[in-house]
């Protein structure tokens, strides 16, 4: 069996080594990085049992394969494509690497909310609503925020009235370095388990909080996920961990 990562850029991703920690080594995996999905993807026909999807591929992907699991058509994208015969099936692991990450905290949680409304938040919303969380939305543009709730049946709010809110689970999907959002202040995060989807330059790492779980998490659980799907082995979650 053969795998890889496909994107662009792809160079600096900690996925080799990640996928080698899993396996010992024992499968290759490779970076495929194509300024055409086209290409990246007749390349996967050709040479591979099963990609990861990286940006800005995701929703390409969405759109080419043959079956879409639910939480990829949830999310509205793919991060995981695995080969079966001639068929092609999407996942989006995304979703099980919040869940892994809020499971691991060992924390009860009831109240989310999800800061942003990007793919990385859609797939946050998803994996809070499958928590049973009361799922609450907010974005520097309320309409994007506002379609995103309505697309998954929760609530979006203004970050003028996120101080309102007494959430015990707070995703934060802003990418980039950039100041943290207006609205989140000292008082709403205290409370609160904080999970960061950004983990080259998270802005909320040093906040005071209830806990706090970085992005490079969110990535383990994903992985975790996506490479037993490839191999249909469990992967070796304590080697993973310690690769990152």
């Amino acid at each position: 069996m053969k795998f890889a990562l496909i994107g662009h850029p792809v160079s600096g991703s900690l996925s080799p080594r990640l996928f080698q920690a899993a396996y010992g080594g024992r499968y290759p995996y490779d970076l495929i990085e194509e300024a055409s999905f086209d290409v990246a993807w007749a390349r996967f026909l050709a040479e591979y049992d099963g990609i990861n999807v990286t940006a800005p591929f995701k929703q390409d992907a969405f759109a080419r394969v043959n079956r879409l699991t639910p939480d990829a058509q949830l999310t509205g994208a793919v991060n995981l494509v695995v080969r079966s015969g001639e068929e092609t099936v999407g996942y989006n692991t995304d979703v099980e690497g919040v869940l892994g990450a809020v499971r691991e905290s060992g924390l009860p949680v009831s109240e989310a909310l999800i800061v942003g409304a990007g793919g990385a938040a859609r797939a946050a919303a998803v994996a809070a609503l499958r928590l049973g969380c009361r799922t609450t939305i907010t974005n520097r543009t309320l309409s994007k925020a506002e379609a995103l709730a309505e697309a998954l049946s929760c609530q979006a709010v203004a970050l003028a009235d996120v101080p309102s809110l007494a959430p015990d689970l707070i995703v934060y999907t802003i990418p980039g370095s950039s100041a943290v959002v207006p609205g989140l202040t000292g008082d709403l995060l205290r409370n609160a388990l904080v999970l960061e989807a950004e983990y080259k330059h998270p802005v909320l790492a040093n906040v005071p909080c209830r806990a706090y779980a970085g992005g490079r998490r969110w990535l383990l659980w994903q992985a975790v996920a996506g490479y037993g799907l490839f191999t249909g082995e469990e992967p070796d979650a304590e080697k993973m961990s310690a690769v990152l």
